[in-house]
């Protein structure tokens, strides 16, 4: 087992046994956990010091891992969706079967929903067998982190794993699109 497969395996272990971990994105660190895990949620929302309501962001490496939502799409969404996945777009994506837990997308109907091309959140992702959540690691309202030692500063031994790597390119977190309206929430 190489070095990147051990930190793979100890963060999916941090996920499994209700752990939030910090790991690096496209643009900015991220804080993630078992989405399915409501106290593990609450830990990240605590750690933020941000309210439920406003909803969280679900990452996966691939659309199988959203299959119930995509299932539900029109051929149109799909098509708009594969312009942009993987990649630095975030999707708002209509979920009419309530497969996505309440403190996941707080107080709207939909859910945000990104398929990464970053090589360790896809790997992370696939390692978990599924989505998890991606919310940059910083304070409600506070500038992202974009280091580890910025991560050690805002949270110290409060992460239950740090995943070591790399930043992508990206110079902004993703931006955010409503697939329904085509509305852009956060420009990239």
């Amino acid at each position: 087992m190489g070095s990147s497969d051990w930190h793979l395996e100890c963060a999916t272990q941090a996920l499994t046994n209700g752990g939030v971990i910090a790991y690096p994105t496209e643009a900015v660190w991220g804080l993630g956990c078992d989405p399915w895990n409501e106290a593990a949620v609450g830990k990240i929302l605590k750690l933020k010091q941000r309210s439920v309501d406003k909803g969280l962001i679900l990452v996966a490496s691939q659309w199988a891992q959203f299959k119930p939502l995509v299932d539900a799409l029109t051929a149109q969404q799909i098509e708009q969706l594969s312009r942009s996945w993987p990649g630095p777009t975030t999707w708002l994506i209509p979920d009419p079967i309530a497969w996505v837990p309440s403190w996941i997308k707080g107080r709207h109907s939909s859910v945000a929903l990104r398929v990464s091309a970053h090589p360790i959140v896809s790997a992370l992702c696939d390692q978990f067998n599924g989505p998890i959540v991606s919310t940059s690691a910083n304070l409600a309202g506070g500038e992202p982190a974009r280091s580890r030692l910025h991560i050690t500063h805002a949270f110290g031994d409060q992460i239950d794993y740090v995943v070591n790597g790399d930043l992508g390119q990206n110079k902004q977190p993703s931006q955010v699109k409503d697939l329904v309206s085509g509305q852009i929430i956060r420009p990239a």
